[in-house]
């Protein structure tokens, strides 16, 4: 633990000319920025992954079709094609598990007697948690202000995010032909054999439910210490820019600006000379018919 401290020690002395008592919060801030940049190629490989994933969603699908009744072949079907591809489920959470150790050091700097729990931002205590800013001052005292700041930043990424992600599910599902609410989490893959093979139970369910798991940050801000939460809230804000910079969550392939493409104009003209002839020629007949 040391290290964690010693590092912050060294970028709140560099950053005190600059933001004076609340050097030591910059320097939170400042750590967990230089982490999160550290990991910047993991977040990378763990986007390209999730975009090769939802490539092989219809392989999958139809492999929980032809396996389904055999757990121990479907996961053994499933390892062999995601490492032909190169892929694997668990690529996605290396980022933020690596970010835990981090974040227990700075939990356990500020729990514990030592030089930095003195430290505060703007009048409030970087060892004190909610409850403390509430009763030093109640919720806009000077104290509980800085966690109004928290809360109010949480809750406009948290919304972001969840917004975004609605919007890019609902453009994937109407380039896939759309659903209605009375077939969500049913929609039908087709398979080798022609025949519809139904998603994943409860992935429908499970799609709702992860956007708003960002919301989740607020109780965390609310309920650690404040030099842990200025953590979680720099993390959450920079994992919502850098995902929607990387195009997280975009269907492969589609279009850049997540617009349904448009059908080609041609294809109606090219099938109506087909009809127009069939009907003349029809009419050609039951002359020559009429005639003779």
């Amino acid at each position: 633990m040391s290290f964690f401290s010693s590092v912050v020690a060294q970028l709140s002395g560099g950053l005190a000319p600059f933001f004076g008592a609340s050097a030591t919060a910059a320097a939170i801030v400042v750590f967990t920025l230089c982490v999160r940049l550290a990991l910047h190629p993991l977040a990378r490989a763990a986007v390209r992954g999730e975009r090769v994933r939802a490539r092989l969603a219809p392989q999958l699908a139809e492999l929980r079709g032809k396996h389904g009744g055999d757990p121990e072949r479907l996961r053994r079907a499933v390892g062999e094609l995601q490492a032909r591809e190169g892929t694997s489920p668990v690529a996605g959470c290396l980022p933020m598990l690596l970010q835990l150790p981090v974040f227990f050091a700075m939990y356990y700097l500020f729990t514990r007697d030592g030089e930095l729990l003195g430290e505060t931002l703007l009048g409030a205590p970087l060892g004190g948690r909610w409850p403390d800013a509430l009763d030093a001052g109640g919720l806009l005292g000077a104290q509980g202000l800085v966690y109004v700041g928290l809360f109010v930043l949480v809750a406009a990424v948290s919304t972001w995010t969840y917004v975004r992600t609605r919007r890019l599910a609902a453009e994937a599902a109407g380039s896939g032909g759309g659903s209605d609410s009375a077939t969500a989490g049913r929609r039908a893959v087709p398979g080798r054999s022609g025949q519809a093979v139904p998603e994943v139970p409860g992935a429908a369910a499970m799609g709702r439910l992860l956007p708003l798991l960002s919301f989740g940050t607020l109780i965390t801000v609310a309920v650690v210490p404040l030099a842990a939460a200025l953590y979680v809230v720099t993390s959450t804000t920079w994992t919502a820019v850098e995902r929607a910079a990387l195009g997280a969550g975009r269907q492969p392939g589609g279009p850049a600006g997540g617009r349904t493409p448009e059908r080609p104009a041609g294809r109606s003209s090219e099938r109506s000379p087909g009809r127009t002839g069939g009907r003349r020629s029809r009419g050609a007949s039951a002359v020559r018919r009429s005639t003779t």
